[in-house]
């Protein structure tokens, strides 16, 4: 009775023992594998240094040895509110800037070595280069032309960008979301605007009322030479009528030269045979020879 009352107690210990090891190997397995999802890449440290950069997928570590640091190679935006430069013709303006960009994936591994985060590679990159590069860039255009050319303006800033950081990110696009210059020079700009659309406008109007003056000068000459080709139709039609009236004159002319008794012979012909009723004292009778 007294040796079996001295093994009892040993079980309930060793079954402690063993759940608690079985726990502990449990705990540890559970800490010994990570998973990388895809856009990421996983930084793995031994003691702070840096081992392997993982791909996507599993992997394992060494518990409480091993760490795991995930670096985002996804594109990512930011967008900058109230940036202030000064135009070419000293016109402060406040803007809103958007940058994108991205990690590499071969690049992971230098930016944890130089910034640890993205959010401390964004402030030490891109935050102190884009007021600078947006004043130098902005500085060279007026406020018209800002606003006029923004396209060119905006590639100007990202090219301006992209020369200025040095450094495991890749800029893929500067966009300038808005700008907002003084309430009096918008106004002045408005003012300006009205002006050139009424100018415009009036220059339009004095395009229509020549081209309206050359209809009716057209028009004009057109009637013009119209009524002269008609008089000088008229002219010739007259002077061909002379000309032949004038030939039959000759022709008789000659006629009668040739044929004098073409009068009498002309005369008979258009006698009736008849006698005038009434005669003028002294007058002669008509006399017609019968040879």
């Amino acid at each position: 009775m007294e040796a079996s009352a001295l093994k009892i107690p040993f079980q309930p210990r060793k079954i402690i023992f063993i759940t608690f090891s079985g726990l502990i190997i449990l705990f540890l397995l559970l800490l010994s594998w990570y998973t990388v999802n895809e856009g990421e890449r996983g930084i793995l440290l031994r003691y702070g240094k840096i081992v392997k950069v993982a791909e996507p997928g599993l992997g394992f570590k060494i518990p409480f040895i091993e760490g795991v640091e995930k670096i985002s190679i996804r594109n990512q935006a930011v967008v900058y509110q109230g940036l202030q430069a000064y135009s070419r013709d000293q016109q402060p303006a406040q803007m809103t800037v958007s940058v994108s960009f991205h990690i590499p994936p071969s690049e992971a591994g230098a930016v944890y070595t130089t910034y640890n985060t993205i959010d401390a590679l964004k402030d030490r990159l891109i935050v102190r280069q884009l007021p600078t590069q947006l004043e130098n860039v902005f500085g060279q255009y007026t406020a018209i032309s800002a606003v006029q050319d923004r396209t060119r303006l905006v590639q100007d800033l990202q090219n301006a960008m992209r020369k200025a950081i040095v450094g495991p990110v890749v800029i893929d696009g500067v966009q300038i979301e808005n700008i907002d210059f003084s309430d009096a020079y918008e106004k002045s700009i408005e003012d300006r605007m009205k002006a050139e659309v009424a100018i415009a406008t009036r220059k339009q109007n004095l395009e229509t009322e020549k081209i309206q003056a050359q209809i009716a000068i057209t028009q004009a000459q057109a009637e013009a030479e119209s009524k002269l080709a008609a008089a000088k139709a008229e002219a010739e039609t007259i002077r061909l009528k002379g000309a032949a009236e004038a030939e039959a004159i000759r022709l008789r002319g000659e006629a009668l030269r040739d044929n004098p008794n073409l009068i009498a012979l002309t005369t008979a012909e258009r006698w009736n045979g008849k006698l005038p009723d009434t005669m003028i004292p002294g007058g002669t009778v008509p006399f017609i020879s019968t040879k």
